[in-house]
């Protein structure tokens, strides 16, 4: 007999959220593991003492790990999905008929409370993961990638001198009044005024006139009124902290830089930080480094390899690791090449040896482009008649080599480096780190910071790894409850087989 299914709403019915969700669901496992009950205590003195209750501060915390759980970056759309879904209310503590906070609380409570709070649980999580014996903490991989900034490249404005700022600001408040709606400029006074000098603007003019030139074979060739914009001369008035930058092949955007360090033992993300785009990687490794040491001294684990690519090479750092006593695994910028070709150097003399026999001596030492450099000069006597010197000179008088400090470090840095267990140790690190920051940009809402500002930025980084250790240690746990298992039934089915052969031997 054919059925037919009926549907009426009932006035009263007996509903339990615990009935309905599975045990091996994963935020029924995730609510039984979670404990953010220190939250109210670090959290109490951000509130008053009277007026209307606020969310619950781990109630908060918890919807904003289900976001980055399910790769939903918009407060809105998050608290919809939260509402439709029996298991995500089961974790969070609500009710079938509860009303879920209004999704602007969300973003109120993001402001209200500082990086350091949400920096607390990222460090509580990976303790969790320390306790579960996940991190190895003797090697770590380090890398970077730029993530979009909330603003848009059209909102950007022209720094300009001092002197003319605010006759600037009043045709732009005029202009704005004319053709568009005015718009809050977010950028402090500093950040309004040109603070390049002369040499690098004459650069960028030079750059934008080859931008200019060859644009027909960049992306977006139709706009031939766009212009090189430079972090030197534009701002953005939507978001002061976003710096602009450009990856090979890729638009340039608004960006912030995410740099992470990954355990290599079962990729658990042991640090994060958001820093400016506007800046090379070797320039934020000693500040990284420092804190990523400390945090993992104070779990009780010794930091002695650190991996990462050749964006984080310079001689400062080599220098700086070794005085941790930190190896280092970082191949060489292409542009160090230790020295000229043909060339001896004499230690004890600091002087080089030309191929000739002549002596290129010492004069200075000086620092270039965050460089520190030693510079040697041979006499325009012992190159004037010399019969390489068109091709060791070119249109120069006499040799100049400039050369890093830091060549010994170099040297023992690169022979690691192409060392049989260096090559590993290069496998090691794109296997480690690189997947982990497909999963966060992919899988774990960091395609974009939805936040305003380089703190907020941080904020938002922090609960993406956070939520990216949380899915790894419950995949762990979940193996080894199912090893444990297993071992278990292997174990009872020998001492039921030793028992049953004891018993034949008895009866016989």
């Amino acid at each position: 007999m054919q059925g037919k299914k009926l549907y009426q709403e009932k006035l009263f019915s007996s509903f339990q959220l615990s009935n309905r969700v599975p045990e091996n669901n994963f935020y029924r496992r995730l609510k039984e593991t979670l404990n953010l009950s220190f939250l109210y205590k670090k959290t109490q003195s951000y509130y008053g003492n009277c007026g209307q209750k606020s969310i619950d501060p781990v109630v908060f915390y918890k919807l904003c790990l289900v976001g980055y759980l399910e790769n939903i970056i918009s407060d809105r759309k998050l608290i919809e999905h939260c509402s439709m879904r029996l298991d995500i209310l089961f974790f969070l503590g609500f009710d079938i008929d509860e009303q879920l906070p209004w999704h602007s609380t969300l973003s109120r409570t993001r402001q209200l409370f500082p990086e350091k709070i949400f920096e607390e649980v990222f460090t509580h999580i990976l303790s969790m993961c320390v306790d579960k014996g996940m991190v190895a903490g003797h090697t770590q991989a380090m890398d970077s990638a730029p993530i979009k900034a909330n603003a848009s490249m059209d909102s950007l404005e022209l720094k300009v001198p001092e002197e003319q700022l605010e006759a600037y600001l009043q045709k732009a408040r005029y202009q704005s009044r004319e053709d568009r709606k005015p718009k809050k400029n977010k950028a402090s006074y500093d950040q309004q005024i040109i603070t390049a000098d002369k040499r690098e603007l004459q650069e960028i003019k030079s750059r934008n006139r080859n931008w200019q030139r060859n644009q027909d074979q960049r992306p977006g060739a139709a706009n031939k009124g766009a212009k090189y914009t430079s972090n030197k001369t534009h701002y953005s008035p939507t978001d002061p902290d976003a710096r602009i930058s450009v990856k090979p092949g890729k638009a340039r955007k608004l960006n912030y830089l995410n740099n992470i360090s990954v355990d290599t033992a079962n990729h658990v993300i042991t640090d994060v930080k958001a820093y400016h785009a506007d800046k090379k990687d070797n320039q934020y490794l000693q500040d990284a480094t420092k804190r990523l040491k400390h945090r993992l001294k104070k779990q009780g684990l010794l930091f002695t390899n650190l991996l990462a690519d050749a964006g984080y090479s310079s001689g400062e750092n080599y220098a700086f690791l070794e005085k941790e006593n930190i190896i280092s695994y970082i191949p060489p910028h292409g542009t160090y090449k230790g020295g000229p070709e043909g060339f001896t150097f004499c230690k004890e003399e600091n002087y080089w040896l030309c191929p000739r026999g002549k002596k290129v001596t010492f004069r200075k030492r000086k620092m270039v482009t965050n460089s520190l450099q030693d510079h040697y000069l041979t006499k325009r006597s012992d190159c004037k008649n010399c019969p390489i010197k068109k091709k060791c000179l070119g249109k120069s008088h006499e040799k100049r080599i400039a050369i890093t400090v830091y060549v010994e470090q170099y040297q023992r840095n690169n022979k690691r480096v192409r060392s049989k267990f260096g090559k590993y140790m290069k496998g090691k690190r794109q296997s480690t780190v690189e997947p982990v920051f497909g999963t966060l940009t992919q899988f774990m809402g960091l395609r974009k910071i939805n936040t305003i500002g380089i703190a907020q930025a941080n904020k938002v980084m922090h609960m993406s790894a956070t939520a990216y250790n949380l899915k790894k240690l419950m995949k762990f746990m979940s193996k080894t409850a199912e090893t444990m298992t297993r071992q278990a039934i292997v174990l009872f089915s020998s001492l039921r087989s030793y028992l049953d052969s004891l018993e034949l031997v008895l009866r016989s």
